[in-house]
């Protein structure tokens, strides 16, 4: 700023003043003034505006880029939601923003440059290694996704092999022998539940067929031209373990244009319990996320990494809801 007021021939109030907008510079000063802070990579530090004042009031969320998951899709909006009532509580506000690979190093500049006191990112998937990275420079946040071992930042998330285990063993009970699994394994949630899925298959000495694992990713929304393309091959199978909801809705709306009744012919297991679940017909078997949960700790295990305190883990018990899919 000195530097600017130097060049501009002004003292460094009129800068602030300037590059803050105040109308009580006039235009053709700020103009010039902010042409000079361009030309110099000039950025406000908002942190040093909010230490002045003590306090920074908000907290930023990152929704992960190269998750095909929109901010629209009906689990991370029930994220969102419970992560705000908590920070309301708190008498926070929040800054959404969605970061791809290319704006990779815009999460720490949030945190240095005082716009957040601390990030709360939804999802892990190729980032596991950066998010570490970040944790090891101090950078306070909290995670949700899978709860890794090697991880040096604060998560939370829920019990995913649990939650596999706990599917296909209904399935199993059920009668099901011939079990589907629909999700990618590469993606640090599903993985995990694909690793509850094979347990529970082992337990009533059965070994995954490679045929009935179909890669998808959450949030691909060429998810009915996967489906198709895999009911095309006329495989041979009794149930189906989708790694979320909306890739079980779209499974069961396949099945019934193909004339296979759920659950007569086919069952089927969601995950995540989506609001939607319980109105579909035939209503959705599916293992609850309890998001309202999920929030209220991601913004607790925040609060404790800008305190200073030790890394924490908090997994959430998976829980399976039974309705008409499998029944």
């Amino acid at each position: 700023m000195a530097d600017i007021a130097r060049l501009a021939g002004v003292s460094a109030s009129t800068v602030s003043r300037a590059l803050s907008g105040s109308p009580l510079i006039p235009e053709a000063t700020r103009e010039r003034i902010a042409e000079l802070a361009r030309s110099l990579n000039y950025q406000v530090n908002v942190g040093a505006a909010n230490l002045r004042k003590r306090d920074i009031q908000t907290v930023g969320i990152v929704i992960l880029g190269d998750s095909m998951q929109t901010i629209s899709d009906p689990f991370i909006l029930n994220i969102l939601g419970a992560v705000a009532d908590a920070l309301d509580e708190r008498g926070m506000s929040l800054l959404l923003t969605r970061l791809n690979q290319e704006r990779q190093g815009q999460m720490a500049a949030m945190v240095d440059s005082g716009q957040v006191a601390g990030l709360i990112v939804i999802g892990q998937l190729t980032w596991h290694d950066y998010l570490n990275e970040l944790a090891r420079r101090g950078i306070p946040m909290a995670v949700w996704g899978a709860c890794l071992p090697d991880a040096f930042y604060s998560t939370v998330g829920g019990d995913n092999a649990s939650g596999g285990y706990l599917a296909t063993r209904h399935l199993l009970l059920q009668g099901a022998r011939r079990i589907a699994f629909f999700g990618d394994t590469s993606h640090p949630e599903a993985g995990l539940r694909y690793q509850g899925y094979v347990r529970a298959l082992g337990e009533a000495g059965l070994q995954p067929d490679p045929r009935l694992h179909q890669p998808f990713l959450f949030g691909d929304r060429r998810i009915r031209q996967v489906i198709d393309l895999w009911l095309d091959q006329k495989l041979d199978f009794d149930a189906i373990f989708a790694s979320s909801d909306i890739a079980a809705i779209s499974l069961i709306g396949a099945l019934q244009e193909r004339g296979l009744e759920v659950p007569r012919d086919v069952r089927v297991v969601g995950y995540d319990d989506i609001t939607l679940s319980t109105y579909l017909h035939p209503s959705l078997t599916s293992v609850r996320q309890p998001t309202i949960v999920a929030g209220r700790a991601l913004v607790e295990l925040l609060f404790e990494a800008i305190a200073g305190q030790p890394r924490r883990t908090v997994m959430l018990p998976a829980e399976l809801v039974v309705r008409d899919s499998t029944a």
